[in-house]
């Protein structure tokens, strides 16, 4: 039976590396569903998708999850894409007419089994020179690589819709994509399953209720993954009871164009060495887009019922090269989570007041 999977990426790094290998794993039952910011790009990937998987059933979406406007947008082709259509009523067979066998309607997808949530941004990312060196003095120096924890700033802004970029970007345009997809997602035979691109630098220290869209801060980027941690958290209190689970996984230190940002690139090429080293000791330095796609992969193959909501799923590389996830629980809690999610809400009544024109 052919399902439905939808994959928000950027065209390249882990989202292309996820849809290769959900291909390998699957290829002849799915349909997978690719959206991207820029349609050209989306087209172009799922050329690229099907030069190297000609029987592969692919589609392609346009959707930039910073612009509310194109999420809602996107997700109105979806549903009408994927709606089960209203049959029309039996036409009365006249008297001692033979009725033909009905033709088979053609198939159409009337659910998302799993939808990948890993679009983000980290605008303008600097290293705070003087934390690393005081790192090496403490000896936290490894932590401090492993999580960016205290080492990483970036200058964020306010996009068109008048939100802080991170947050929309990261967090808020995946949560009324969620929302506006609901009838997709719930109600249906089979569980259907959300699955966020965290990070191991979502931080609760980087997070407040209070800027909730971290517009005071220097860490939007662990903010909008603490905050996407807390997302997943309250969803699943929310519609697990509607078959809707949701899950959390971290990449690890993927080397993607994002990546590339925080230094310059031939810093990098000399660094690399030392990073393949670094691997003996710290598993999460998956540093290949198909080694960090890995936790999302061995998600695709779980009953999500079966999972705990309170864990996120880490994709790991040892110094050897064989990639395992790691489960580790999430240090969230549940209030904040519930409280989080009102807020949310509270500002996707506004999108939908303001943007009424793109509704059903």
């Amino acid at each position: 039976r052919s399902e439905l999977y939808r994959t928000p990426f950027r065209c390249s790094g882990v989202g292309l590396a996820l849809c290769r290998r959900l291909l390998e794993e699957d290829g002849g039952r799915i349909h997978l569903c690719i959206s991207c910011r820029n349609a050209q790009k989306s087209e172009a990937t799922r050329e690229c998708l099907l030069a190297a998987y000609p029987a592969a059933r692919l589609s392609a979406v346009h959707m930039d999850v910073g612009d509310l406007a194109s999420v809602l947008r996107a997700a109105r082709q979806l549903r009408r894409r994927y709606r089960t259509p209203r049959r029309a009523p039996p036409r009365r067979a006249p008297a001692r007419t033979r009725l033909s066998p009905p033709r088979s309607s053609p198939r159409r997808f009337r659910r998302l089994d799993f939808v990948y949530l890993n679009a983000g941004i980290m605008p303008n990312p600097r290293v705070n020179l003087t934390a690393l060196w005081h790192g090496f003095l403490t000896g936290k120096v490894l932590h401090m690589l492993t999580t960016a924890e205290g080492i990483m700033t970036q200058t964020d802004r306010l996009n068109a819709d008048g939100l802080q970029e991170v947050f929309a970007t990261n967090l808020f345009g995946h949560f009324i994509l969620v929302r506006q997809l609901e009838p997709l997602l719930c109600g249906n035979e089979n569980p259907s399953h959300l699955i966020w691109t965290s990070s191991s630098n979502a931080r609760e220290s980087a997070f407040s209720l209070s800027d909730y869209q971290h517009a005071q801060g220097q860490e939007s980027y662990s903010s909008s993954k603490y905050a996407t941690d807390l997302t997943s958290v309250a969803l699943n209190r929310k519609f697990n009871k509607q078959g809707l689970y949701s899950s959390v996984v971290c990449p690890g230190l993927v080397m993607t164009n994002m990546t590339y940002r925080i230094l310059p690139v031939f810093l990098w090429k000399l660094l690399m060495p030392i990073m393949w080293l670094i691997r003996f000791f710290t598993k999460t330095y998956t540093l290949t887009p198909y080694n960090g796609a890995e936790a999302h992969v061995w998600l695709f193959k779980q009953k999500p019922e079966y999972l705990d909501a309170l864990v996120k799923y880490h994709s790991c590389t040892s110094g050897l090269g064989k990639s395992y996830v790691e489960p580790r629980k999430i240090d969230v809690d549940e209030e904040t989570a519930e409280k989080l999610y009102q807020k949310l809400m509270e500002l996707e009544k506004q999108t939908l007041e303001k943007y009424s024109d793109l509704l059903d």
